[in-house]
């Protein structure tokens, strides 16, 4: 179910979150770019996708199990340009389906930047009010 990489010097190829198409029907999602909880397999793997094609040069220092129950990735990218470290935790539920998400971008100024990306990215739509987007 998981790949484990824990040699920084040997970065997994083509990694694909086995995560991403293995998501409960009621599962959550949040991050520190985000203001509140996105809720439903739909959404959750809309926005997941659609930041994955955000990132330039994504490289993954660590995937695996922690816990009963939890996985995590590390990686760094580029967002536009501006490097970026990003952990993601994922909860299993009983079932083995992803049950929450969280991801976390950092320094500070990549939280900034992906928030306003992908608030721009949604203007208009349902996804606009959890970024920088100037909706409610």
């Amino acid at each position: 179910m998981s790949t484990e990489n824990r040699d920084p010097a040997s970065k997994p190829t083509g990694y694909y979150p086995w995560w991403l198409d293995n998501l409960a029907d009621d599962v959550t999602g949040e991050g520190a770019a985000m203001q509140g909880v996105l809720h439903g397999a739909e959404c959750v793997h809309k926005l997941v996708t659609d930041a994955r094609k955000v990132y330039e040069n994504q490289q993954f220092q660590f995937t695996g199990n922690y816990g009963d129950n939890g996985f995590l990735e590390e990686y760094t990218c580029k967002i536009q340009g501006q490097p970026t470290s990003v952990v993601v935790t994922v909860k299993r539920n009983g079932a083995g389906k992803a049950q929450h998400l969280v991801v976390n971008h950092r320094p500070r100024s990549s939280v900034i930047l992906f928030a306003r990306l992908m608030g721009e990215k949604y203007a208009g739509t349902p996804l606009a009010k959890y970024f920088i987007s100037g909706e409610p």
